[in-house]
């Protein structure tokens, strides 16, 4: 495992300490945050656990041991939309019952467009609890 340390812009403070393992999670003050994803930083499920600051869909409880899974989003599983995603942004899904993040994907239409169909994907899960990062970010 390679580390390499530095510091990088928000929304990291000051002083936390960033650090990047095998080019492609970075650490802030040890604790697994971002992974690299096509070219594109996202951030770990348990970093936003700790406080969820991307825009988020709602599942219903139907749809959890789907997106669990590592499935895909339709929109019949869905309970509530942030109408202000934009089309290929990074969202969080989260739980009704909890408002916990299962689920990290990219939108494949906007959350108007979201909420005017009926049916159909609608976001692409890249990163769900219990996936290999989930589990490589739980040794480190």
């Amino acid at each position: 495992m390679i580390k390499r340390s530095f510091r990088m812009a928000y929304p990291v403070q000051p002083r936390e300490r960033v650090e990047l393992v095998d080019n492609q999670i970075y650490l802030i003050d040890n604790r697994p945050a971002w992974v690299k994803f096509e070219g594109r930083l996202i951030p770990t499920i348990n970093y936003l656990m700790e406080s969820n600051f991307l825009k988020k869909v709602t599942v219903d409880m139907g749809a959890i041991p789907y997106v669990t899974s590592g499935a895909d989003v339709f929109r019949p599983g869905i309970k509530s939309i942030d109408e202000s995603i934009v089309k290929d942004e990074i969202v969080a899904i989260v739980d009704e019952r909890h408002d916990k993040p299962l689920a990290v994907g990219i939108a494949l239409m906007s959350g108007a467009d979201m909420k005017s169909v009926e049916k159909g994907k609608v976001i692409r899960i890249i990163h769900y609890v219990g996936d290999r990062i989930w589990d490589f970010t739980k040794t480190i």
